[in-house]
């Protein structure tokens, strides 16, 4: 059975690569001032789920030992790379996959 603090640590790295989504849609955008560019709605939503986000993680680590935590953040990379791909039309390159395996498996010998 998964552990509900898991769970808590995966929608937590879910909703922040959610968020940097967001924020990059945000940022591709023309504004007419400074002060649209950064309070619009893309902005408050993007900043407002990461703090989500960090509130979770902290709740999640009350459940989980500190050695696991990377393990799971790390699918961030994974999630960041596919919502990219579906949202923003973006190509997932061969950099892109060599370098997500490289930090992947750089998370694994570090578990090990």
């Amino acid at each position: 059975m998964m552990n509900k603090y898991i769970l808590i640590l995966l929608s937590s790295v879910f909703i922040a690569s959610c968020s940097q989504i967001i924020l990059k849609i945000s940022s591709t955008k023309e504004y007419g001032s400074k002060i649209k560019e950064y309070l619009n709605w893309r902005v408050i939503l993007g900043y407002t789920m990461l703090v989500i986000s960090t509130i979770l993680t902290i709740l999640a680590f009350k459940g989980l030992d500190y050695k696991n935590g990377p393990i799971i953040e790390s699918l961030g990379y994974v999630f960041v790379i596919i919502l990219s791909r579906l949202i923003l039309k973006e190509k997932i390159t061969i950099k892109k996959i060599i370098g997500n395996t490289l930090i992947l498996f750089g998370i694994m010998i570090f578990y090990i």
